[in-house]
């Protein structure tokens, strides 16, 4: 069951909003940041920035926030390992806990766990890092075809990624995204539209917001066109039919549920050109919350504001692991 959003701010407590941080991601985390500590203090709660990059554990334990809403993006904010800290500390947190946010960071494991379950999502192979030959990156598009997508496996934002069109672009396209990780993640592409679901909740409560199609020029979702430009489309409602709409928002809270994920997330698909299968990409369990971002998109289409949207997922925070009853601090 979904906790319910408390009326008075002062319920909340003290809160920290953590932003920055060290990943690939930081200037978008700290517009995103911004933007919740800002949100949350309009509505009058005792909100307060933290850069994790900027200051220790130690001084996040020493500020006695009742609770965090976090707002990091990538590694060592959204990857579990921050979630491991606040575990320790006793700090609820938004967002998924310490293994599904694991999980849905490495693309990878978030796919073998969705094939388990038969949810659809592109053939895919993983190439060591620093272990593969000119020839047998060549012969990589002969399992999975071309075009093809070669990923950094770990990074977010569009970050480590490149389109393969043809057997040459191979050697530079895994140069680029093993700068990034230790291995990388070739999948098949497909040709077809772009969509988004953002997901709110936990258990039998997790539920979808109305789904989004992107347009990005030439079908080039960078990291320009994602955060910088304003020559992306956002259409939401996506100008889907009410079945398929149904559909693609069922896999999504599937998929949230599959791996393990709680409060908020948001799942990425491709719709299929000619016979409209959708198959998921990777799910993000702290996703952005810019001015461009998508989540406050399709909250603001389910009739929420983004102040409220803060506010509800704040009100989400909690611990996984509880302490003992006997359990005493030393």
């Amino acid at each position: 069951m979904s906790k319910p959003v408390p009326t008075d701010p002062s319920a909340f407590g003290k809160v920290g909003v953590l932003f920055g941080g060290r990943s690939a991601e930081r200037e978008v985390s700290l517009m995103s940041g911004n933007g919740v500590l800002k949100a949350l203090q309009s509505k009058g709660i005792d909100a307060h920035g933290f850069d994790p990059a900027q200051r220790s554990l130690a001084e996040l334990a020493a500020e006695k926030f009742d609770r965090v809403f976090i707002a990091l993006h990538g590694r060592y904010g959204e990857d579990g390992s921050l979630q491991g800290a606040l575990e320790q500390l006793g700090i609820p947190y938004t967002g998924s806990g310490v293994m599904a946010s694991a999980i849905a960071m490495d693309k990878v494991m978030t796919k073998r766990i969705w094939q388990s379950y038969d949810l659809p999502t592109p053939r895919f192979l993983v190439l060591e890092a620093d272990g593969m030959s000119r020839e047998q990156l060549r012969k990589v598009p002969d399992v999975l075809g071309l075009p093809l997508m070669l990923k950094a496996p770990h990074e977010g934002s569009t970050i480590g990624i490149s389109k393969i069109n043809g057997y040459s672009d191979m050697q530079d396209g895994f140069a680029l995204c093993a700068k990034f990780d230790e291995v990388v993640l070739a999948e098949e592409f497909i040709q077809g539209r772009e969509l988004t679901v953002a997901i709110l909740g936990a258990g039998s409560s997790a539920r979808a917001l109305p789904v989004i199609e992107i347009r990005a020029p030439g079908g080039n979702y960078d990291y320009e066109h994602k955060y910088l430009s304003d020559d992306t489309q956002y259409l939401c409602p996506a100008p889907l039919n009410s079945d398929l709409t149904g559909q693609i928002q069922a896999i999504a809270v599937r998929a949230y549920k599959a791996a393990g994920c709680k409060g908020w997330a948001r799942v990425d698909f491709m719709l299929r050109n000619g016979d409209d299968e959708p198959f998921l990409l990777e799910i993000n369990t702290s996703p952005g919350m810019t001015g461009h971002s998508l989540v406050p998109m399709a909250a603001k289409a389910a009739g929420m504001s983004y102040e409220d949207l803060c506010v509800e997922i704040l009100a989400s925070a909690a611990l996984e692991l509880k302490p003992s009853q006997d359990w005493k601090p030393a």
